[in-house]
């Protein structure tokens, strides 16, 4: 395996993507979403507004809602995180906005609760078409990301996704950065 290119390391916990309707079941009407920190990946951020998710008989409270609005809502956790909710079928891992065939949980928020697709989100590297071509990758595009430490480890069946508003990063669950003792700012290399 030859090296390409050092790429930033996020990792992201769990969290929930909201439609405008679905948000305002959750917390009313009369409730704009509060964002309170801007994301690496452009207009996206973390809102003020948290929601807990309900499994068969356990709960996971404090859910951070990411904005802004999207098209369809969705839940992604970790493999962690659905075992302990004791989900049933266990979400599929699927790149974000894939919702066919997927798990539905119940989501509880002050004014209200809905259902939603609950995923677990297939690791992948956000970054521009321009950035894909000094990397020589290309959208839909299946990598290895390496990282180094006490507990590097190579991440096979990295997704790339492209698009004019991202910036190089890749973005893995809260299980795979614990595996690779991932914690704070990380740098993974292209390998291929």
């Amino acid at each position: 395996m030859s090296k390409i290119s050092k790429v930033p390391i996020e990792v992201s916990a769990r969290h929930i993507h909201l439609t405008k309707k679905d948000f305002e079941k959750l917390f009313g009407k009369e409730n704009p979403i509060s964002p309170i920190k801007k994301l690496s990946q452009e207009g996206e951020f973390a809102a003020e507004e948290k929601v807990s998710l309900i499994g068969k008989d356990k709960r996971i409270d404090d859910v951070r809602v990411l904005g802004p609005f999207r098209k369809k809502s969705q839940v992604e956790i970790a493999l962690t995180d659905a075992y302990h909710l004791k989900l049933n079928p266990l979400p599929k891992i699927k790149v974000s906005g894939d919702l066919a065939n997927t798990t539905k949980i119940l989501v509880h928020g002050p004014k209200g609760m809905i259902k939603a697709p609950c995923i677990i989100a297939q690791r992948h590297l956000h970054c521009s078409e321009e950035e894909a071509k000094k990397l020589k990758i290309k959208n839909n595009q299946i990598i290895k990301v390496k990282i180094s430490g006490k507990r590097g480890l190579i991440f096979d069946e990295v997704v790339v996704r492209t698009n004019s508003k991202f910036r190089a990063s890749v973005h893995l669950d809260t299980d795979e950065g614990n595996a690779a003792g991932i914690s704070g700012k990380t740098f993974g290399e292209i390998v291929k």
